[in-house]
């Protein structure tokens, strides 16, 4: 059995410093991405709804967030009797959400694969 040896220092603090800025980074991508892939599904009439989208992540919890802030928002995503034009649905969020998680789990993990090449 070979034998591999090396010498190196790692600075845990400095490692994790980065390592939570990198999935900080990617977390951020990911919400973008979630929210324009939305935004290409949210029934649209004078694009209010659209331009209400927002993608935040919150650092110190790394948890990302992707809404929509109008009065009619949760209405319109959770009414599934409502007509809208082609291409545009209810529940246009949960749909993004579920069909990006692995291309969201995928752009986090190369943010931390550049910390640790």
């Amino acid at each position: 059995m070979a034998r591999v040896e090396f010498d190196a220092k790692v600075n845990a603090e400095q490692l994790a410093a980065e390592t939570r800025r990198a999935a900080t980074r990617g977390l951020r991508h990911a919400t973008e991405h979630v929210l324009a892939v939305s935004n290409q599904r949210v029934p649209h009439e004078a694009g209010t709804l659209e331009r209400s989208g927002a993608a935040v992540v919150h650092e110190a919890d790394l948890v990302g967030i992707v809404s929509y802030d109008t009065p009619y928002a949760v209405v319109q995503h959770e009414n599934l009797d409502y007509k809208h034009k082609a291409g545009r649905t209810a529940k246009f969020l949960e749909l993004a959400m579920r069909e990006e998680a692995e291309v969201v789990k995928l752009m986090i993990a190369k943010q931390l694969r550049q910390v640790f090449k």
